[in-house]
Order: C-alpha cells, then structure tokens, then sequence
C-alpha cells in the first residue's frame, strides 16, 4: 500500500484528497491544525488506512521538523501533497507583522522545507516518487490579497525549480485552482472577486474540492510519471493562457 502525505487534510481540498487517496488504495498521512477535523475523519474512516497529526505548520520548528518525524515510524513514503493554505482577502495595509509571518511560513516555507525533507530521504530509494503543490490562480494573475497572491507565485517558482532539483525520481507538479465552492475561502473572497472569477469562467459548472482532488490524485499517481515541473488548472477555463 503506498504512502500518502496530506497536510491542511481536515477540511476542503484537503478533506477531499484524503477520502480520494483512501478509496484509491492509499495510506494517508494526515496533517492538519484542526484537531476536531483529522479524528473525526480518522473515525470515519480507521487507523489502519489514515495516520493523523494535530499540526501548525506557522509554527518554525513544526515545519522543519515534521518529515523527519514522519520517517521515524515511515522507512519510506510515496508521495507528498503540499495542501495546507492561508487566505485573509484582504489588503497589504491591513496585515500585522504576525500575519505576513504566518503566511509566509503555512503557503511557502512549510513547501520548502517538507519538500526538500521528503525528496532528501526518498531520492534514496532511486524508485520514482511525487509531490504536488497546490497553487492558485491568484499565483498566476494576481490577487486582491496580496500576500497571498506572492506566495502562490512563489510556490508555482519552487515547482519548477523542485522539478529540477529532485530530478530523476521525484516529480513535482502543481495544481492551480481558481474559484472553488464549498471551502473557507470561498467566504472569504471579497464578493466583486468572485463575480470576477465567475465573469471569465467559461464552463459553468461551479467547481468543487472533490474536483480538484481528482486531478491532485491524478498528478500523484503512475498515469502522469512522465509529468514534471507542470501547472495544471483547474479553473473552468477562466484566463485562458
């Protein structure tokens, strides 16, 4: 059974990849700050397919130390799935210094360092292995939050650049979403913004985390290994490029 890490696993795109992964075959290895959220999807679904881990990856040392962890009970781990998100929707002027730390720290740095964690210990194996980040369309055109805009462009950067670095066994690729109902951002978005996002759409279906989770899946497994350095949208068309 191959070994799945998901962080930001509780809710949304997350949620949705961990039950995906499960009903795919996959061992999940679930990550999250939302206590609540993992153990009731650990009940839900049992221990023997979902380990969970209560986890705050703004937290520096949790960041830095949470793979090695992992491969103290792990010897080896097929795939990472960088999920975990912070949005605020709202202005640069309007963050304090913690906030532009915490962001910083849960949508970049926590790729940087359970990205290079993972590949370091799996590139070993010489077997091939994946990671997938989830970016944004906000990454790509930009973002009424700016803060959050600048860390999914970054995180598309280190996709690239990790498809290099960790080349010839793990892939990495990225999944880039645009407006997705039924998530705590989607409330978040300012209204305007999501007429926006709606306006340009070009198939009208309202996209949902289970969606996403398909292609995040998809990215992970066999049928894309010959796929890297990749952004793939998921955004009904919208800002065709």
């Amino acid at each position: 059974m191959k070994k799945l890490i998901i962080t930001g696993a509780a809710n949304g795109i997350g949620r949705a990849t961990v039950e995906q992964a499960i009903q795919q075959g996959y061992f999940v290895i679930g990550a999250d700050k939302d206590a609540d959220g993992l153990y009731a999807l650990q009940r839900l679904y049992g221990a023997d397919v979902l380990e969970v881990h209560v986890a705050d990856f703004s937290d520096s040392a949790t960041l830095k130390g949470f793979i090695a962890m992992l491969y103290e009970r792990h010897a080896t781990i097929y795939g990472l799935i960088n999920n975990a998100g912070i949005y605020h929707g709202k202005s640069i002027y309007h963050y304090c210094d913690d906030e532009i730390d915490e962001i910083l720290n849960v949508n970049l740095k926590a790729l940087v360092y359970l990205s290079k964690d993972f590949a370091e210990r799996e590139m070993r194996h010489e077997a091939p292995r994946s990671i997938v980040n989830i970016a944004s369309v906000a990454g790509e055109v930009g973002s009424c939050d700016a803060m959050y805009g600048a860390t999914k462009a970054a995180v598309i950067g280190l996709t690239k650049a990790n498809a290099w670095n960790f080349a010839p066994f793990v892939r990495v690729n990225a999944v880039s979403p645009a407006l997705i109902h039924d998530t705590a951002i989607y409330d978040t978005i300012p209204e305007y913004r999501r007429a926006e996002y709606a306006r340009q759409e070009i198939l009208k279906e309202p996209i949902l985390p289970g969606a996403v989770a398909e292609v995040i899946l998809l990215l992970a497994g066999d049928a894309m290994r010959h796929i890297s350095g990749r952004v793939i949208p998921v955004d009904n068309g919208a800002y065709p490029r």
